[in-house]
Order: structure tokens, then sequence, then C-alpha cells
């Protein structure tokens, strides 16, 4: 059995800040995900202006057309963004770049991750142009009009507030505080928004509507078939679920599918309720991957107390934050508790030197042997911080000697939300290339 090396960790003083406007846009509430947020809105705000300027909206049924045609881009961009091969697509193409280009546009491409500001952006503006939308059908209703017209009112009435219902459950308080209504809002209001969309599509064309056209059918169709494609490839798989310790569960599967290193998976016990999402970690040589389940929450505490036989997996293994590793001559990666999961993939690819850093509670008695000889076996001076026997580390001060003493580029942290933030946005406020998951909607 190889034996835990305990570093021992200098209480060296960290780098100073840079500027004060460098150190502002490091800021969480400045980061890419919020700034692609901004520049849909923004960019929706500047469409609005211009429409209005060449007379988009300057008769009833050309705002019709314009408010129609606004929203169904939006809502095709909200939810294409999303869509699993999209982001594969995404981070492929952002990883393409060499490692001998300038350090700040590799550092600028490994934000890809942040895609999701174009997801809320394109949401809230397009439920906003909905609502302008259902402003200028009240008019055309209460100037006299037929059934096909009050109907199409009805459903556009519904869809203005399923929207402001779906945004707003989704908004990070609401969202924290009451994830399981966010997940059923999200999914159930999603589908029977695209149910009316299309209700409403087939009135529009009834009723001669400008703007409802082939063209409008086939943007609908292309974001149908987007939200389907993942439930398409539903299937219930047999799994071989270990547990180390009433902690974790480290479940096996073999089901024809090998994912690429760093790549997710979702899994759910009833398809129809909660989908979670973990790291896969395949084994080189080996068919089958596995996904290491720890003591989070009531999902993974019933799953880890009640181990199931078999699950739900839809979907095809999606890119995570860890893939932009390649960008860089050599990365450090920055892990507490079960976060050491999405790491070890890349630890045992190691198609980019690495050095891990890993904070956790009693390392053998929670993960096992095997899982910590693994890793061991692929990271022999990994920087293992045992909690029980040292108590809670700096780990921004641990991540940043692990950076200068290995020369790494960058610092992957995969850890709970405050720690994350800590260690991302102390780094990168010297200066430093770090990733993290930013916990968006």
């Amino acid at each position: 059995m190889t034996e835990l090396v305990r570093i021992p960790v200098e209480r060296l003083n960290l780098p100073p800040r840079t500027g004060p406007l460098r150190r502002m846009a490091k800021h969480p509430r400045l980061m890419h995900h919020h700034r692609l947020l901004s520049a849909v809105i923004v960019t929706n705000l500047a469409v609005g202006v211009h429409g209005a300027a060449e007379g988009w909206f300057h008769t009833q049924d050309a705002a019709l057309a314009a408010t129609s045609w606004a929203v169904l881009v939006n809502l095709a961009l909200a939810v294409l963004i999303r869509q699993q091969y999209v982001v594969n697509l995404l981070f492929w193409l952002a990883t393409r770049a060499p490692t001998h280009w300038p350090l700040r546009v590799r550092w600028t491409l490994g934000k890809v991750y942040h895609f999701g500001g174009l997801h809320v952006g394109a949401a809230i503006a397009g439920t906003l142009w909905f609502g302008v939308h259902a402003g200028c059908l009240t008019g055309a209703v209460l100037a006299g009009a037929d059934q096909v017209q009050v109907a199409r009112a009805a459903v556009t009435y519904a869809l203005v507030v399923l929207l402001v219902s779906m945004v707003w459950t989704a908004l990070p308080a609401k969202r924290a505080a009451r994830h399981d209504r966010f997940e059923y809002v999200h999914r159930y209001g999603g589908w029977t928004v695209l149910g009316l969309f299309w209700a409403q599509t087939v009135l529009a064309a009834r009723a001669g509507a400008p703007g409802s056209g082939s063209a409008q059918l086939l943007v609908l169709a292309v974001i149908t078939f987007s939200v389907a494609l993942p439930w398409l490839r539903l299937r219930r798989v047999r799994i071989d679920a270990v547990r180390p310790s009433s902690h974790v569960v480290v479940a096996g599967f073999d089901h024809g599918v090998t994912p690429f290193a760093g790549s997710s998976t979702a899994i759910s016990r009833n398809p129809l309720r909660q989908w979670h999402g973990f790291a896969n970690v395949p084994t080189p040589g080996r068919s089958g991957f596995r996904l290491v389940i720890s003591r989070a929450g009531d999902w993974t505490g019933t799953f880890v107390d009640d181990r199931p036989e078999r699950v739900w997996v839809k979907g095809i293994p999606t890119a995570g934050v860890a893939n932009i590793e390649v960008l860089f001559t050599k990365v450090v990666y920055v892990a507490t508790g079960s976060g050491v999961g999405p790491c070890l993939p890349h630890l045992i690819a190691r198609a980019v030197p690495c050095h891990l850093v890993w904070a956790t509670r009693s390392p053998r008695a929670t993960y096992g042997d095997a899982l910590v000889d693994e890793i061991l076996a692929v990271q022999p001076d990994a920087t293992i911080w045992d909690t029980t026997v040292d108590g809670k580390p700096d780990m921004l001060r641990l991540a940043y000697q692990a950076y200068r003493d290995t020369g790494a580029e960058a610092v992957i942290c995969i850890s709970n939300k405050r720690l994350t933030w800590d260690v991302v946005y102390g780094l990168e406020q010297r200066g430093i290339p770090a990733y993290g998951a930013i916990w968006d909607s």
C-alpha cells in the first residue's frame, strides 16, 4: 500500500494584488458569465432602438412580426447554447489554441465554460420581448378580433406567466434556496412553453399574421429537436456501486459508453424528477467509467445509504471546466473532498503535466485505499492535506505555493462555491490564470 506523504506548507506571503482596475475586472460580478449576459441584453436593446428608428414598430402588424422574431431568436440562443453537442463544440473550438500563443489569449479562451451567460441573457431578453409582444397582441384584440386572435392572445398570456416564472425561480438566490423547485419549473415549464409556442405559431399562421411563415417553423423545429435529443438517448443501466465509507459511493458503469476524460454524465433514479451531473472517471485500457458520489445533500445522501442497482442516464458525455487544461503547459489541480473525482481522469490521462493539491478528511478511511493508491500512482508528489489531522488549510496559499513551486501556468479548482471563488479570484486578482465552477443557471 502506498503511503500518504505529508508535505509541509510554508507560511508564505501571497504576491500583491494587481492594480485597482484589473482587480475590478476580476471581481465575481464582472466575470465573463456576467459580461456575456450583459452583451446579450445590450445587443437586444441596440436592436430595439435600431428597429424603432427604422419603423419596425410603427404599425401593429409590423410590431407583432418584429417582436415575434426577437422572441424566437433569443429562445433559440437560450436553448441551443445549452445543447450538449454545442457545448462540446464550444470547448473543442476554444481549446484548439496552441500553448505558444500569448498567455493572455489562452487565459481568456479558458473562460469558455462561462457560456451560460449567453443562455441567461437570451432567456431574460426573450422574456422581455415577449412581454412587448403580448402588449402588441392585446392592442390587436381590443381593436376587435376573431376567435383565432383571442385564442392566440390567451396562449400568449399563458406563455408570459410561464416565462416569468422560469426566470424568477432561476434567480441565484431563489435557485439556491429552492433548487428542486427551480429544476421542476425549468423542466416542466420549459416543455409546456415549447408546446405553447407551437400552438401560438399555428394560430398565428391561421390568422395570417406577418412573420409566421416557414422560417419560424424551421427555427422552432430545431429548438424542439435540441430539447428532445438528450431524452432520445435515455436509458436505464446497471451499475456496480462500491461504498468505501458512509460518505462516498464509487459507481461503476459499463453499458457501452467510454467517455472522454473530464466529461460529465447526468444520472437519475427517476427520470421525471431530479437529475445530477458527475464527472466521468474512465480507466485507461478499460471500457466504461466511474462516478465518485459523496454525501452532499438529500439526493446524494440517499444514494450513498441506499445504493441502487440501476440508474437512468441521458444525453452524451459533456465537457467540463477541467477540459481547458490543454491550453496550458502545466496546471495545478486544487480539490477538496470528492472534488478530486473530476480531477482524477485528467491526472490519469496525463495529457498535460499537472500537480494535485487535495484537502480532505481521512483520505483512506473516506475514499478507500484503492482510490487513494490510484491517485498516488499517477501523482506520487501530490500535496494531500488530511483535515482530520491538520485542520482546515488556507487553500489559497496552498494553491499559490503549488503554482509557484511547479512552474504551472494555471490553476483549476474543484470545490464548493465559497472556496472555489476564494481561490479563483484570489489568484486572478494577482495575475494568475485560475478556473472553477461558477454555478450559473
